[in-house]
């Protein structure tokens, strides 16, 4: 098996969905992922991220079923490593920076440097399963 650039985590799930009030109260109702972070007015927010890695999009105009992927968004210890071990899959730049990059099939991944970069391996180093 071939080690790693650098070691990582999933930090956020990124989604669009066209009532974000209905999605922010759902999600601290049913499963406490409450305020992290909010882009706009309270009334009236872009984007609201939540503790626990959910990053709400408010896209009103969206008439699907279900919500959509935005992006994943992935804490890289190492993130010029990370990079350049992308660079050697073919993958394509994003016009938000160097560090959004698009999959072939589409996936949308932003790479985020974790400061300190140790936080990665103590992210990673919690078993949330252990005790089942």
């Amino acid at each position: 098996m071939q080690r790693s650039a650098t070691t990582a985590y999933l930090e956020h799930v990124a989604v669009f969905v066209r009532d974000i009030h209905w999605h922010i109260r759902f999600f601290a109702q049913v499963l406490g992922l409450t305020l992290r972070e909010i882009d706009g007015p309270p009334e009236a927010p872009r984007q609201y991220w939540t503790l626990g890695g959910l990053q709400l999009i408010a896209a009103p105009e969206f008439d699907g079923p279900e919500g959509r992927l935005a992006h994943l968004g992935v804490m890289c210890a190492d993130l010029e490593a990370a990079l350049a071990a992308a660079a050697a899959f073919g993958v394509t730049a994003l016009p938000q920076g160097r560090h959004w990059l698009r999959l072939p099939d589409g996936l949308a991944v932003e790479l985020i440097q974790a400061c300190p970069a140790n936080c990665v391996d103590r992210a990673r180093a919690i078993d949330p399963r252990a005790g089942a």
